[in-house]
């Protein structure tokens, strides 16, 4: 077994964030996007990867050669975004000679029994309903629930089933043949190469699917959903720990994950927040958020917020004489 995991796109949606922060390094709960990935991967067995890098791609490497030396791991660089086909492409060769791959997209979080994924012996799209398909790759079921056929952000969607970025192929060969066949012929849609292009051409050749639908679906990639996958896992055993080192006059309001060497002085924290690495907060009140490592935070109040690493803000302190029957707002629009 084999896995590939695209990790080369550019998280435009969470900017300014990602300008200088690859989106599966952004982390949840503790630990990055990608931690997720990697260690239910390893969970089946799988001890050898491939990762698709481009956009801040050197950060993706450090990490994963300094967390996880013991995974055989290789890297492909997409030097051009041309869609999700396009990413599995370029590492068609490092793939080929795989008897069975996992396409594991690297900005997502499962939720589900992996070991389905091990009983099932046929090539699998894993699936999710949702409210609005056009947002998404969907599947179509013939007969008998099989799958009849895939389309990319259909206009007018004739299923509810959305593929949620984790496939399983049997078919490995066949799967490299859809890919040089969509490239080489040039078979795009909305201008890009998508995988969900590459499965229905395997399909048409007699490639059978079936589907499994996950538990729950985190697609990392908007910063509301961010957030709330940070709080969803925080509530959940083994990811905030119940006890922390004890900070200078302040209250922890749980659950909350602290990084190592924080300092924290004068300050409410919690719930729903992830603290990195050596940052420091004094005089401040924060809760559903998440900051980066080596961030510098001192009199602000944050709320439902993403702070990068190496980031310093500083708020407002006010000296008011008010009088009588007055209303003051310090508060500004949401962005």
């Amino acid at each position: 077994m084999k896995a590939i995991i695209p990790v080369a796109g550019a998280g435009t949606r969470l900017r300014p964030l990602t300008y200088t922060q690859p989106k599966p390094l952004i982390p949840v709960a503790g630990k990055p996007i990608i931690s997720f990935i990697i260690e239910q991967l390893v969970g089946l067995g799988i001890r050898d990867f491939v990762f698709v890098i481009g956009y801040l791609g050197e950060k993706i490497r450090d990490y994963v050669d300094r967390e996880y030396p013991d995974i055989n791991r290789e890297y492909v660089v997409q030097d051009q975004r041309l869609g999700s086909g396009h990413a599995i492409w370029v590492a068609r060769d490092k793939i080929a000679d795989a008897d069975e791959l996992f396409i594991f997209f690297g900005d997502i979080i499962i939720d589900m029994d992996f070991k389905k994924v091990l009983e099932n012996p046929y090539s699998c799209l894993y699936v999710k309903k949702v409210a609005d398909p056009r947002e998404f790759g969907v599947v179509e079921y013939g007969r008998n629930r099989q799958v009849k056929r895939v389309v990319e952000k259909p206009r007018i969607p004739k299923s509810d089933m959305a593929m949620v970025g984790l496939y399983k192929i049997r078919d490995v060969p066949q799967l490299v043949e859809a890919l040089e066949f969509n490239i080489g012929h040039n078979i795009r849609s909305s201008g890009e190469f998508p995988l969900t292009d590459v499965l229905m051409r395997m399909i048409e050749r007699g490639v059978k699917f079936t589907t499994e639908t996950v538990d729950d679906w985190f697609n990392c990639g908007k910063k509301e959903v961010l957030l709330d996958t940070n709080a969803v896992f925080l509530d959940r055993a083994g990811y905030a720990p119940a006890e922390l080192p004890p900070f200078d006059n302040s209250i922890i309001i749980h659950p909350v994950s602290i990084g190592k060497d924080c300092r924290i002085a004068d300050s409410i924290i919690g719930p729903h927040v992830t603290i990195g690495s050596n940052t420091r907060i004094s005089r401040a009140i924060v809760s559903d958020s998440i900051i980066g490592n080596y961030a510098h935070i001192q009199e602000v109040i944050l709320q439902r917020s993403v702070v990068g690493n190496d980031t310093a803000i500083t708020g407002m302190r006010h000296s008011l004489n008010i009088g009588d029957n007055t209303e003051i707002d310090f508060s500004a629009p949401e962005s």
